[in-house]
């Protein structure tokens, strides 16, 4: 059937762009796509190439998803091609009825970017419809009164198409009593009417038999017919007359049934029963009643404008004789605004990215009023503060696109009503809602709840524990808002950053690698940084502080006293005068840790004589408390304890020795008694001293035995003079008995010691030597040296020169001012300390020098 008229084996397709401004608030152009197309194509017909006419390759097809958005699907578009296809049966009467134009208007929907194109398709009418009369016969009575030229109104055929494919005209079969006349109404349609062309006489033909064709002008044309079959009744002079041959009358839409539309009238100029006109609609209707006696037409249900537009009914009026007249009644039903206008989405984004620019476009809107003229012009708007706004993109249809920034994390949803008002008095309106839904994008960067961390780690920590723990958050979603921290940077060194710190990438918890010690490490600073999972990632840095806090884990180090570099202990010297309050010395200790715990106090904790000597709790300073009594021994010890203030607190202790005494001398007989640790060095350099003194003693005793038998040859007496006894070696050292200084109250041999040892020992004599006497004292190589006596000791007053005590002062103690050089002063009132095993240096003269280390 649709390929009847012989164009229809082939679509004719013209496609027309059209390119015009929407508005001054939709600067894009739109593009609208034409094609006209025959009615009843079959289904997969190709219209036209809808992707080449936008301008789509076949590559980007997969990509784009050009599709056809409309509320019945007519068409659809080849996924492979882009070409438009018909999908249903294409009915141009039952799309659009009698309208003079019938087009299909839709929107191709295109994706990445997402975009709407109108697209216009024009359906085409072909002859696929015969005209149709109601009946297939009708009948008809005219009176054999009626004269020539009386017409009478015939029975209408229907054609569904319209144009030149539409009825065009009527033929009555040849019959010489009757003719056809075609008149047009107003809206262009035609109808037959049926005129007497002679006298009728029943007598001689009773009955009449015609038949009435309706052709419409296709090529083939197509025809429809019914028989006339007319009565000819016997004569009435009369035949009602209406007072209109038309009536016609305006009715508005949605009157309530049995409203009075209008009254027709018809008049008989007989008498009698002949003069009673009866009223009949000429077809049976089912909208309008009909008062048979009065004419009066009425309605039966209700009327819309929608539906029917307009009526046009026949209307008879019959007298008693028979005699009918005709009348043509044409009703026009006016539009009232009943209808509130439809509002439809169409291809809705279901999730808006936040970061989308101002003009996206995010839906396609559909509005449909029912109604006519300014009932049908509708204005359609947006509620409330959004960001978004409505563009017309076609009649009827409209463009909602964003209008400003969008933020998901603010507002992660907006619930967006559009209303639609048409223009009708009163107007109506209807409105829609939908909810938008905001897409996350990775917008935001972590962001942490503190500006900087500070956290206090006692030293002394297991490994492994956490220190601290740090958090940021991000207000995206998904993987935009999933965080991961690290380390960064730290004022560490590289390598040993990972010894002392680590860092849980999830929890942002920072562990300690190490046990930390305050006295090597008191502060470290990491640069921590939290990155989301989002493409790209965003990141944010903070920095965290770390101080470790000092625990007592050191105890106090006594610096003073202290032993001497070869264990040796020292004392400290007090004059037998010191008043109470005499500062003795000064216990100096220092402790690594800080603070309280490195607050120092000081405590006895043994004396040899309680109450002799006082100590400052945080000073360390030892004074005497009281002045030396007759009974107290000169030697005097101490034990002194140092405690820190830690919790619990640690100590230290420390060994005083003192000795009263108003000069070194009183001290030296007790050094020497007490031996003096050995030295490997020592001994080793002792045994080579020994070796050297036995060769020389052996050399001289050869020399001096060559000497000998020398002189014992040469028989001289003044050569043994000086072994005799009495007289003194001129070039030995020697020891004056007695010192008028005082600075040595008792008598010693001094004893030398050889190379590489270069000290003097004093010995204490075991027994009073006469002036007379030679004394000889041996070292420890056994080498005797005689010394001379006291008559010859003041002769050469020479022999013995003290020179100088040299004083070292230990940690804590200052040296007095011209403790340098000359004879060794007595101990000052700071305490000094001196070694127990006093040493006497020499350097040209075994005698020259006494010194003190």
């Amino acid at each position: 059937m649709g390929r009847g008229t012989g164009e229809l084996g082939r679509a004719e397709r013209l496609p027309v762009l059209f390119l015009f401004l929407l508005s001054l608030f939709c600067p894009a152009l739109c593009e609208q796509i034409r094609y006209r197309i025959p009615e009843e194509m079959p289904k997969g017909s190709v219209v036209g190439n809808l992707a080449t006419d936008l301008g789509f390759s076949v590559q980007e097809l997969p990509t784009r998803k050009l599709r056809v958005s409309s509320e019945k699907p007519y068409f659809t578009v080849s996924a492979e091609s882009g070409e438009l296809l018909v999908s249903s049966r294409l009915d141009r009467e039952e799309i659009c009825g009698k309208k003079p134009a019938c087009a299909l208007e839709f929107e191709a929907v295109a994706e990445n970017p997402l975009n709407f194109y109108h697209v216009n398709v024009e359906i085409e009418d072909i002859n696929d419809h015969t005209p149709k009369f109601t009946q297939n016969s009708f009948e008809l009575q005219i009176s054999e009164s009626a004269q020539p030229g009386t017409r009478f109104i015939l029975e209408v055929a229907e054609d569904a198409d319209i144009g030149l494919n539409s009825l065009q005209k009527y033929k009555l079969s040849l019959n010489p009593s009757f003719s056809l006349i075609i008149k047009e109404k107003q809206d262009g349609s035609k109808y037959p009417e049926l005129a007497l062309e002679k006298t009728l006489d029943r007598e001689q033909q009773s009955y009449h038999r015609l038949v009435l064709t309706a052709l419409d002008g296709g090529n083939p044309p197509l025809s429809g017919t019914t028989e006339l079959q007319i009565q000819v009744t016997d004569a009435n002079d009369n035949p009602p007359v209406f007072n209109r041959d038309v009536y016609r009358v305006s009715l508005r839409e949605n009157v309530p049934p049995g409203t009075t539309v209008l009254q027709v009238s018809a008049t008989d100029q007989d008498e009698g029963i002949n003069s009673e006109i009866t009223y009949s609609f000429y077809r049976t209707g089912q909208i309008f009643s009909l008062n048979s006696k009065s004419g009066e037409i009425t309605t039966q249900k209700k009327l819309d404008f929608e539906e029917t537009k307009e009526y046009s009914m026949v209307v008879e009026g019959r007298d008693g004789g028979g005699l009918v007249a005709q009348c043509t009644v044409e009703i026009n039903i006016q539009d009232e605004n009943d209808n509130s206008p439809e509002v439809t989405f169409h291809s809705l984004l279901e999730m808006i990215l936040e970061n989308a620019v101002p003009g996206t476009l995010i839906a396609l809107i559909k509005i449909h009023d029912q109604d006519s003229g300014e009932n049908g012009e509708v204005n359609c708007q947006l509620q409330g503060e959004v960001p978004f706004k409505i563009i017309s993109s076609s009649k009827n249809s409209y463009k909602l696109v964003t209008d400003g920034t969008l933020d998901r994390e603010q507002t992660p949803e907006y619930n967006v009503t559009i209303t639609a008002t048409d223009r009708g008095k009163p107007p109506l309106s209807s409105s829609i809602s939908v909810i938008l839904h905001i897409r996350d994008v990775n917008d935001n960067a972590p962001v942490f709840h503190q500006a900087s961390y500070l956290v206090s780690v006692p030293e002394n920590n297991p490994p492994g524990a956490s220190i601290a723990q740090v958090c940021a958050s991000d207000l995206d979603l998904g993987l935009n808002g999933q965080v991961s921290y690290s380390i960064m940077a730290s004022d560490l060194e590289p390598l040993a950053l990972a010894s002392y710190v680590s860092m849980s990438a999830q929890s942002g918890v920072v562990f300690a690698q190490r046990a930390f010690d305050y006295e090597q490490l008191r502060t470290f600073e990491l640069t921590l940084q939290a990155r989301d999972q989002g493409s790209p990632a965003l990141s944010a840095n903070v920095s965290l502080r770390v101080l470790v806090g000092d625990r007592n884990d050191n105890a106090p180090r006594v610096l003073y006293p202290a032993l001497g570099p070869d264990g040796s202990a020292l004392f400290d010297m007090v004059p037998r005068a010191a008043e109470p309050g005499y500062l003795v010395t000064k216990v100096v200790a220092v402790d690594a840790d800080s603070g309280h715990n490195a607050w120092l106090s000081y405590h006895v904790l043994h004396a040899s004589e309680p109450g002799l000597f006082s100590l400052g709790l945080r000073t360390g300073e030892v004074r005497t408390a009281r002045a030396l009594g007759d009974r107290d021994a000169a030697r005097q010890r101490l034990l002194v304890a140092v405690r820190d203030g830690g919790q619990p607190p640690l100590s230290a202790t420390a060994t005083l020795h003192l000795v009263f005494a108003d000069s070194l001398q009183e001290v030296l007989p007790d050094i020497t008694d007490r031996p003096v640790p050995s030295d490997p060095q020592a001994e080793l350099q002792f045994y080579l001293v020994v070796a050297l003194a036995l060769i020389s003693v052996l050399f001289l005793l050869a020399v001096i035995l060559a000497i000998a038998l020398r002189l014992r040859r040469s028989s001289s007496p003044a050569a043994w003079s000086c072994f005799q006894p009495g007289l003194c070696v001129k070039s030995g050292p020697v020891v004056p008995p007695n010192y008028s200084e005082g600075t040595l109250p008792y008598s010693y041999n001094l004893c030398v010691a050889h190379t590489g040892k270069t000290e003097f020992n004093f010995l204490k004599c075991s027994e009073q030597l006469s002036s007379e006497q030679d004394i000889l004292c041996g070292d420890s190589s056994g080498a005797l040296f005689p010394l001379c006596n006291s008559s010859e000791s003041t002769s050469h007053p020479e022999l013995v020169n003290w020179r100088q005590w040299s004083h070292k002062p230990r940690a804590g103690a200052g040296a007095r001012p011209g403790q340098g050089g000359g004879n060794c002063p007595p101990p000052g009132p700071h305490g000094l300390g001196w070694r127990r095993a006093a040493s006497l240096q020499h350097s040209a003269h075994p005698c020259d020098s006494v010194g003190y280390k």
